[in-house]
């Protein structure tokens, strides 16, 4: 059985890239075939460091688009991991909505998962229970806290949608954050997360660098491993 992971957030800076590349080396790490796509057009961080799984897909473009769900419904995949831009959700709901994706997955056997990065911030609170009202019961969900971009959770915590996410038996995991440093070396190198961990030491990641990256990642996948659906 193969799933199809949205990977979003529709609010810029959260950290919706990182977590697809997370997502994208915890399946290379644990042999589980998959394929990935790239949504955004401009920066294209997904193919920028897993260029060798990922290929670009255009959602204004149903035919080129479609290829999610035919490499879902085709190949011999345990998970489809698309990578989405910033203020996609209309694209992204327009090509759900005509071609009757939700029904079609259903009657196929792919289960549908939307991954929900956010910020501590409000916005993002309000994105959530935005996604969580179109889709309901028809889809899994896993909502992303992520560290690296907000401390303090309290609004979310205490909010109708994390109280709908509940109902929905949505997953709810904290992404740790990355020594900052280390982070921005990795993006200056254009390095995956494989490579900062187990380089040759000649890219100006010092030892330490490299022990810091090993033990978040270990820390990441306990919370991954806890997904719907990947594994």
């Amino acid at each position: 059985m193969t799933a199809i992971h949205f990977i979003g957030g529709e609010k810029g800076g959260v950290g919706k890239s990182v977590v697809a590349r997370l997502v994208s080396q915890f399946c290379i790490d644990k042999n589980i075939p998959f394929a990935a796509f790239d949504a955004d057009a401009s920066h294209g961080a997904l193919r920028r460091f897993y260029n060798g799984y990922c290929r670009p897909v255009d959602f204004s473009s149903f035919d080129s688009v479609d290829a999610i769900f035919a490499e879902a419904s085709e190949g011999n995949l345990r998970n489809v991991l698309i990578d989405l831009p910033a203020q996609s959700d209309r694209l992204l709901e327009r090509w759900i909505g005509d071609s009757g994706i939700v029904d079609l997955a259903a009657e196929s056997g792919i289960p549908l998962v939307f991954w929900h990065v956010m910020d501590d911030g409000k916005d993002s609170v309000g994105l959530l229970a935005g996604l969580l009202a179109r889709h309901g019961e028809r889809a899994s969900y896993c909502i992303v806290k992520n560290l690296g971009r907000g401390k303090d959770f309290s609004l979310f915590e205490s909010s109708p949608a994390k109280a709908q996410a509940e109902r929905l038996e949505a997953t709810i995991i904290e992404l740790p954050e990355l020594h900052r440093p280390a982070m921005q070396k990795i993006d200056q190198l254009d390095a995956s997360f494989w490579a900062a961990a187990n380089g040759a030491g000649d890219d100006g990641l010092a030892r330490l660098d490299r022990q810091r990256v090993r033990v978040w990642l270990y820390r990441v996948y306990e919370r991954l491993a806890t997904a719907p659906h990947l594994v």
